[in-house]
């Protein structure tokens, strides 16, 4: 059974470009994973200013991997200069279970 993680990123409006060139940049390092299945940047549209960042894996123990390794060094600032101001003011992370999923009939 998948596991769905959706961070939910509080974003100010005058950082909404910031945040979507820094995912633009790290395009593609969680597609050869394992047990990654999908990634969606979710930009709101009307009511919020949160960003959703969702993300299916195979298992909560392949997220726990991701997040473990390849993520803390996606993340990481390796050349010792100053880390960037993070474009969002809060986050939250929300984790499920897929129970049932259906896609468009072929």
């Amino acid at each position: 059974m998948s596991v769905v993680k959706i961070n939910a990123l509080t974003v100010p409006a005058e950082m909404r470009e910031t945040l979507e060139q820094r995912f633009a940049s790290r395009a593609g390092m969680v597609d050869s994973q394992d047990g990654f299945e999908w990634f969606e940047l979710l930009r709101p549209v009307e009511g919020t200013d949160q960003y959703l960042v969702y993300t299916r894996w195979r298992s909560e123990a392949d997220f726990q991997a991701w997040m473990d390794g390849n993520m803390k060094a996606a993340h990481a600032q390796g050349d010792g200069a100053e880390r960037p101001k993070p474009a969002s003011t809060d986050s939250a992370l929300w984790s499920f279970e897929v129970v049932q999923s259906t896609g468009p009939r072929a």
